[in-house]
């Protein structure tokens, strides 16, 4: 019975080096298995870059454009060179990441948070007999 390594007509040994930290692992995990051990929370961003270079484009921007809306991704061209919409881009991931920690840490503290504060209750009062809404309450009283 014959090895695995006797499947193939060439084996070759790939050897990854960099810091700890730096996705050596999930680097390989993704070639190997295509898995990709991330947060289901992650933001990804489809970018076209070098747009500064329309004829030799190889791919469409409304295909691009397309691909990214079947995938429920953002996109966006960009160009290093003449800097089109570098900053643009990275301000958009930032913002998109940013709303998902906050609104995160807001659900985060109201599951966990029993102050006053977090048992809000709307407080109708009914109109004076001149027609206007009826006094308010000083703020932050106790009811």
């Amino acid at each position: 019975m014959g090895t695995r390594d006797d499947e193939y007509d060439y084996l070759f040994k790939v050897v990854l080096i960099g810091d700890s930290g730096v996705g050596k692992s999930n680097l390989l995990s993704r070639f190997t298995r295509n898995e990709d051990h991330a947060d289901n929370n992650i933001v990804i961003m489809q970018v076209g870059n070098k747009s500064d270079l329309r004829h030799l484009r190889a791919v469409p921007t409304d295909e691009a454009r397309a691909f990214a809306e079947k995938n429920a991704i953002s996109f966006i061209e960009t160009s290093a060179l003449d800097s089109t919409n570098v900053e643009e881009a990275f301000k958009n991931i930032l913002t998109e990441i940013y709303r998902i920690v906050s609104q995160k840490q807001i659900s985060d503290r109201s599951a966990h948070d029993e102050s006053p504060g977090n048992n809000v209750v709307d407080i109708s009062l009914p109109p004076t007999t001149d027609g206007q809404r009826g006094g308010k309450l000083p703020c932050c009283q106790s009811l």
